[in-house]
C-alpha cells in the first residue's frame, strides 16, 4: 500500500483491502457434506454468492472424507462500513505492566490483592482462565500468580457458582474473574447472570470487583450483565489486573 493510498481512504465507507484500496477482497472457507467434484464446486460458489460475495472463485478443495469437502473461495465484498460511526465499549483505565500494576497496589492498596479465578457452570474448558491465572500465562505475557502485589487463586473448570462464592468469602477476595467458553445457546448468559443474582442475595456484589471473560464476551455484554468489565481474545493479565486494581481504587475497595 501507498502513502498515497493510505492518505485516500475515505473512513465512512471502508471496504477490505487486497490488492487495491476499497477492492473488497476477502478469503473464506467452509465445509460443504458433498462429494469433492465440479457439482461441489459449483455449489460453494453459489453459497459464497449468496453471501454477498462478488465474482467468487474456489481457490483451494480438499476432500475430508467421501461425503465431506472442504473449500477456500476468493471474492470481494459490496458492502462498506462507516468507521467513523463505530462506538465500541470497552474498559476504562490505563494498561500498566506488571511491575507498574504491583507499584500502584502498594501505593494505593498497601496490601496485597486477592484474586480468584474459575470457569464456572457446566464449562471444562481452562485454557482461558490458565492463561490469565497461571504463573506461566500465555504468549509471553505472565500469569497473575507471577504478580509480587497479587495473591492469585485459580479454582479450575466446572465451578459452581454456589462454590465460586463460597471460596470468595473464605479467601476475602477482592476480584471475582469469570472464565467463560462453552456458549451454545447462549448458556453462558444465564450462568453469568445467575452469578451476579446469587452475589446480590448474599450482599457481596459492591463489596468485589466482578469480572467476566472468554470468546464471545465484549465488554458491554458485561456491563448489561451486572459486571464490572469483560474482556475478549487478545486481552492479557496485565489488562486485568490494570483494570481491577484501578476500579478498587476508584470504588475505595481497598480496606479488608
Amino acid at each position: 500500500m501507498s502513502k498515497q493510498d493510505v492518505n485516500q481512504i475515505d473512513y465512512k465507507h471502508i471496504r477490505p483491502y487486497g490488492d487495491t484500496m476499497n477492492d473488497g477482497k476477502v478469503q473464506l472457507s467452509f465445509t460443504l457434506p458433498v462429494v469433492n467434484d465440479d457439482k461441489g464446486v459449483e455449489a460453494a460458489i453459489i453459497l459464497a454468492k449468496q453471501m454477498g460475495l462478488k465474482d467468487p472463485i474456489v481457490a483451494h478443495k480438499a476432500s475430508l472424507d467421501t461425503r465431506f469437502t472442504f473449500y477456500v473461495v476468493f471474492g470481494s465484498v459490496t458492502h462498506s462500513v462507516n468507521y467513523e460511526e463505530i462506538h465500541v465499549q470497552s474498559a476504562a483505565g490505563d494498561v500498566m505492566s506488571m511491575d507498574e500494576v504491583s507499584d500502584y497496589i502498594r501505593e494505593n492498596i498497601g496490601r496485597n490483592v486477592v484474586i480468584i479465578g474459575a470457569s464456572t457452570g457446566t464449562d471444562a474448558h481452562t485454557v482461558g482462565i490458565d492463561a490469565i491465572m497461571n504463573m506461566k500465562g500465555f504468549a509471553g505475557h505472565y500469569g497473575l500468580e507471577r504478580y509480587n502485589m497479587i495473591e492469585a487463586h485459580n479454582l479450575g473448570s466446572q465451578v459452581t457458582n454456589e462454590e465460586f462464592i463460597q471460596k470468595a468469602k473464605e479467601l476475602k477476595a477482592d476480584v471475582l474473574l469469570v472464565s467463560q467458553t462453552v456458549t451454545q445457546r447462549d448458556i453462558h448468559i444465564q450462568n453469568l447472570s445467575e452469578l451476579v443474582e446469587l452475589l446480590e442475595a448474599e450482599n457481596l456484589r459492591d463489596k468485589v470487583i466482578l469480572i467476566c471473560g472468554g470468546p464471545r464476551i465484549t465488554h458491554e455484554l458485561a456491563k448489561e450483565l451486572g459486571y464490572d468489565a469483560g474482556f475478549g481474545n487478545g486481552k492479557y493479565s496485565e489488562d486485568v489486573a490494570s483494570f481491577a486494581v484501578q476500579e478498587m481504587v476508584r470504588r475505595k475497595l481497598t480496606k479488608k
